[in-house]
């Protein structure tokens, strides 16, 4: 006699059973298709987030994602991955910290350095391995002469651009005797030798050039040595700590009551509030001024403080506008980081509204801007005039077309 199974749990297996026939049906049909997200844009940055530099490389590194992030965070409609490494404003470590962007990290991009020194290593091993480069700060000039390269470009100045109006400025005063004074690198080198090319061109006679290892800030002995030579004036060059201590000493010295003190716009860019009454009266060029008004400069300043807490100056202008290039060149390929030679010429044509002015780049593809005759007044760099309109490095010994 066959034992029946009850009625319920007859009913129970049988569905069970086509269940697991659906299952396995459902099982054989294609997955839904899923939306892949596109890989991240990847931006190496090479600038200095310790020592007498820090303060720069953060202004640097904040402006530019500032730009990216106003433009909705994404490069050509990818997301962006920054990748950081201190530089420590050491030439030493340049090749190294170089390398772990280009072929360790793998970057699309790369970006900084402050230090020229740091620029000569990194603009050499970019130079060979490809990697579109954008120089944010050092002002070396033969990264846009002689080692410039189709991959290779400055939102910066070079040094040269820089000082090479304040010759003829000082002449204009009756300054015909001065002293150079400035850190025994290769900046320190280019900044005076700018200076000097177009002091002389106008008439002008550096009596001594005095040059102090970097980053050296012991100045009182050289304080001494001016204040005997008696020059009409003193031109200088230094940049954030290095400038608020010379600033401090040239004007407990005494000095600055006799002898006027000009100098490169670093000099009084981003330590004006440190420098306090020391900074007074003394007269720069530059490519910027926070004082400069046109809208883009409002809108930045502003932008700058809000998210910072901190005041917009130069290195913050130059952080921005390498956000701002990059914004373009990813624009015009789609995201498509592959098409190198479509993003090199996007750059090239680039016409940025910059908050310094109108930038475009010259043929060895530095910027072509105006350099502002600036006074410090009541604590704030006022422009005084324009030391040279659309001025474009020589570009010498560059071989682009």
């Amino acid at each position: 006699m066959k034992t029946r199974i009850p009625t319920t749990r007859r009913r129970f297996l049988s569905a069970a059973a086509r269940a697991a026939g659906a299952g396995a049906a459902v099982s054989l049909l294609p997955a839904p298709f899923v939306l892949a997200q596109p890989a991240k844009v990847k931006v190496g940055i090479l600038l200095p987030y310790t020592g007498t530099y820090a303060s720069l490389g953060h202004n640097i590194t904040d402006a530019m994602i500032m730009a990216i992030d106003e433009a909705g965070g994404t490069l050509g409609g990818r997301p962006v991955e920054y990748v950081k490494v201190d530089s420590e404003a050491d030439p030493a470590k340049a090749a190294n910290n170089t390398n772990k962007l280009i072929s360790g990290e793998k970057v699309d991009f790369l970006t900084g350095p402050v230090h020229s020194g740091v620029a000569m290593a990194m603009v050499k091993i970019a130079r060979e391995e490809g990697t579109i480069t954008i120089v944010s700060n050092a002002g070396a000039d033969a990264v846009t002469r002689q080692m410039c390269a189709a991959n290779i470009f400055r939102t910066s100045f070079s040094n040269w651009q820089t000082c090479f109006p304040m010759g003829p400025e000082m002449m204009k005063r009756g300054h015909k005797k001065t002293v150079s004074i400035t850190w025994n690198y290769a900046a320190g080198h280019e900044m005076i030798g700018a200076f000097k090319e177009g002091y002389a061109k106008a008439g002008g006679q550096v009596m001594k050039e005095i040059l102090i290892p970097f980053p050296n800030i012991e100045f009182q002995a050289h304080l001494t040595e001016i204040a005997s030579l008696k020059p009409d004036a003193v031109f200088t060059f230094f940049s954030g700590g290095g400038a608020v201590k010379f600033m401090k000493d040239y004007d407990a010295s005494g000095l600055k009551k006799s002898i006027p003190l000009f100098g490169a716009g670093f000099l009084t860019d981003g330590t004006l509030e440190a420098a306090g009454a020391a900074g007074e009266g003394i007269v720069t060029t530059l490519h910027y001024a926070e004082s400069l008004d046109n809208p883009a400069n409002k809108r930045f300043s502003a932008a700058f403080k809000a998210k910072t807490k901190r005041p917009a100056d130069v290195f913050a202008v130059q952080g921005y506008d390498t956000g701002q290039l990059l914004l373009h060149a990813m624009k015009a390929v789609k995201g498509d980081v592959a098409a190198k030679k479509e993003i090199m010429a996007a750059m090239r044509g680039a016409k940025l509204d910059s908050p310094r002015g109108p930038l475009t780049f010259s043929k060895s593809q530095n910027p072509v801007q105006d350099i502002y005759l600036r006074q410090v007044k009541n604590g704030d760099n006022a422009v005084i005039g324009v030391a040279a309109k659309a001025l474009a490095d020589p570009g010498r010994g560059c071989g682009l077309a």
